[in-house]
């Protein structure tokens, strides 16, 4: 009892990193992904290019990739500060990794809004800026939690990928203290914690999905 005990208290502090980093990938990577959203529809062709472009090589890219690329790239150019924060590199990695996947999310959830409910706003006097917020991202919102819902619970699991530049989070932990046990249980274990915040979020999400059952689309 005594050593699992031990096992759960090592592994609560390195899920603590674990939800940190969910936690900073999503306050960043939403509205940055609305931002790219609104580059990858804009009607001044050379930003819709190169959006588009850069969404299509961070969403081709490995994010394990991508983590390496953000620790290790900027030090050959002598910038060292990421090399000293690996945390600090993990989150921008996954804060632009996301951020690309939630601007295609947040694209096709705007576009799929009738053009004619912008005209009609236009037509009673509300501004674009009324129309987006009071029309048009009411509907995006209930359109876009079941795709951002799914996205969400992989970012859950992808939090793992920041150990391959020695983030501590809580596989591993789970893995120094299987080495210097010599048991490998705690391995295992970690998978409890991930499941007990994936059904959280799912839970969640279909709450949020009944709240906004009211409006049919």
């Amino acid at each position: 009892m005594e050593l699992f005990l031990e096992v759960t208290l090592k592994l609560l502090q390195g899920f603590g990193t674990t939800c940190a980093l969910f936690i900073l990938t999503l306050i960043f990577a939403l509205p940055l992904g609305l931002l790219i959203s609104f580059g990858t529809m804009s009607k001044f062709k050379p930003l819709r290019t190169v959006m588009k472009v850069i969404v299509w090589i961070v969403r081709g890219i490995p994010l394990m990739l991508q983590v390496f690329i953000v620790y290790y790239v900027p030090g050959f150019i002598g910038i060292t500060v990421l090399i000293k924060h690996r945390f600090l590199s993990a989150t921008i990695a996954f804060v632009l990794n996301y951020a690309c996947y939630f601007s295609e999310i947040f694209r096709a959830g705007i576009e799929a809004v009738p053009r004619g409910q912008t005209e009609a706003g236009l037509v009673l006097g509300m501004t674009k800026g009324q129309i987006f917020t009071r029309v048009t991202l009411q509907q995006v919102f209930k359109r876009i939690i079941p795709p951002m819902g799914n996205e969400i619970i992989t970012l859950v699991k992808d939090t793992a990928l920041a150990r391959v530049i020695s983030v501590m989070d809580i596989i591993m932990e789970a893995e120094r203290f299987a080495a210097s046990s010599g048991i490998i249980w705690p391995l295992f274990y970690t998978a409890v914690f991930y499941l007990i915040f994936v059904g959280a979020l799912t839970l969640l999400f279909g709450y949020l999905e009944k709240k906004q059952s009211y409006y049919k689309i």
